[in-house]
């Protein structure tokens, strides 16, 4: 049910109703841009289905992903609250994907007459705070291994619940990308991971098999 979105859970029904009626429909493959770094801020997305990561470019001229977000979540929304504003990174559908895209200006409307609107944008925003503020502390004070181990504990419930094995379609570029890394650190810290049984690697994804060891492994 769209109502128990994330995004739009504080919105009346009359809000949520306008916002989603003045969406278009947007699918994108695996793999797929969804928007890039630099671009103008046209609409922000609301993911129905699948998992966008969002990603910025270092000086160095790697990759870096501040955050995966998936079903009931925003996409895009800093770029569309002021005018002539571009994109700060760069959205990529890690699966097939499936967003609702709302234009600025038709945003721009609904805000002037349903405040709640801001206010879903205000907590969007203060959401992102908190990720980048949590990502950067990770960033300057914890050792890599643990850098990855808590990224992989934080995406396990994204990809399943409940179940002993969870498995997370995602490369080690992916996992090396979201814990500030290179791919050959990364690779390190997985291989002792899997060597303690707590994930297991195959080709393009890993499978958590013990989420609570992989949590203190995190710690």
């Amino acid at each position: 049910m769209l109502a128990d979105f994330p995004a739009l859970r504080d919105l009346d029904e009359s809000e949520r109703s306008r916002l989603l009626s003045t969406g278009r429909h947007r699918r994108f493959a695996r793999r797929e841009v969804v928007f890039h770094e630099g671009d103008p801020g046209d609409c922000l997305h609301l993911v129905l289905d699948g998992r966008v990561s969002l990603r910025v470019s270092t000086p160095m001229g790697d990759e870096m992903t501040l955050a995966l977000l998936g079903r009931g979540e925003m996409v895009g929304e800093l770029a569309v609250l002021t005018e002539d504003a571009r994109r700060v990174s760069t959205a990529v559908a890690l699966e097939p994907t499936r967003t609702l895209a709302v234009r600025r200006d038709e945003l721009g409307k609904l805000r002037r007459r349903n405040p709640g609107i801001d206010r879903m944008l205000t907590d969007a925003l203060a959401a992102q705070v908190r990720r980048l503020s949590a990502t950067v502390l990770d960033l300057l004070y914890q050792p890599v291994d643990k850098r990855v181990a808590r990224r992989l504990a934080d995406l396990t419930p994204l990809y399943g619940s409940g179940a002993r094995a969870v498995e997370i379609p995602l490369t080690q570029d992916d996992v090396a990308s979201f814990a500030g890394t290179t791919r050959a650190t990364a690779n390190r810290a997985l291989r002792a991971l899997a060597s303690g049984e707590v994930i297991s690697l195959a080709r393009g994804r890993i499978t958590v098999m013990d989420h609570e060891r992989l949590l203190l492994a995190g710690s």
